[in-house]
């Protein structure tokens, strides 16, 4: 994506211009996605995933609410985005717990002036395989993933449908549609999966657009993949050799422009799609079930 500010910081350096070099029989144009003051709320966003995606938001201007359980890292989220010279306004809720979501999205929406874009990230399981898991663990990880989302952008569709623009994006996982991920959270995936097209027919003719992204295997600090390479280095190289085409895993911004851009004006037709960004991964882990 063209146009955004230059920023440097512990992402890399993602210096972007507005400008861009003549080139004999091209004519380069600047890519706006059109998100300059878009109000966003993104859920699970203290890390991972859901901070870049609320970083990218903020990169293309959109004014950005997170939510997340845990209150300190919340606040070391703002401290790090602002540390960027970007703002977010942070919401402490546990999304398993719809009546503090709907009142986190809410409260977000009523102080902002409303809201035009919902992104669905909080997600993870409890227990492992069939006979590892209880009915507790199922119902929990359903909760915790598919029945969060569906609670989300239920909550944000009287602000959405007033929006003109409004659009959602659940983030559901490679897990979801290729084997080998733990069989709860194999499900709660595929089922967020599934939710994109379902709600897209559901709440097209109020102008409101739901799709889903599925990353593949992402490192950041603090996640399982950084884990799984600090204890077996060797293993780890092994499984990206024998797993990843492209010889490594997706970053965190690669995941994020995505998301950016099917949330923008610029993907206004695209609806109830399942968009995967994962390098052509192969086996979802290298155990037997994950997580």
């Amino acid at each position: 994506m063209l146009g955004r500010r230059a920023v440097t910081g512990d992402w890399g350096t993602s210096a972007w211009s507005a400008q861009r070099p003549a080139v004999r029989g091209w004519n380069f144009h600047v890519v706006d996605l059109h998100l300059s003051d878009r109000k966003a709320f993104v859920t699970g966003a203290s890390r991972g995933i859901g901070l870049a995606i609320a970083r990218g938001l903020a990169l293309e201007g959109a004014e950005v609410s997170i939510s997340a359980r845990n209150h300190q890292g919340l606040c070391a989220a703002v401290d790090r985005l602002g540390r960027e010279g970007l703002t977010v306004h942070p919401y402490v809720a546990d999304v398993t717990d719809s009546r503090l979501l709907e009142g986190a999205i809410a409260r977000s929406a009523e102080e902002r002036g409303g809201l035009d874009l919902i992104v669905a990230n909080a997600g993870g399981s409890r227990g492992g395989g069939l006979r590892a898991s209880t009915t507790e663990d199922w119902m929990h990880t359903m909760s915790l993933n598919v029945v969060h989302a569906a609670t989300a952008i239920r909550s944000a569709v009287p602000w959405l449908s007033v929006s003109g623009q409004g659009a959602a994006l659940v983030i559901a996982s490679i897990g979801g549609w290729k084997p080998r991920s733990s069989s709860s959270y194999s499900v709660a995936k595929a089922a967020e999966i599934h939710l994109a097209p379902t709600l897209a027919v559901e709440l097209a003719e109020e102008r409101i657009r739901v799709n889903t992204l599925s990353p593949g295997a992402v490192i950041f600090d603090g996640g399982r993949w950084a884990r799984t390479r600090a204890a077996d280095p060797e293993a780890h190289d092994r499984f990206v050799a024998d797993n990843l085409p492209g010889g490594r895993f997706v970053s965190l911004e690669e995941i994020a422009d995505a998301a950016c851009f099917v949330l923008s004006q610029r993907a206004a037709g695209i609806n109830g799609a399942h968009i995967t960004v994962d390098g052509a991964q192969d086996r979802v882990t290298d155990r037997r079930v994950y997580p």
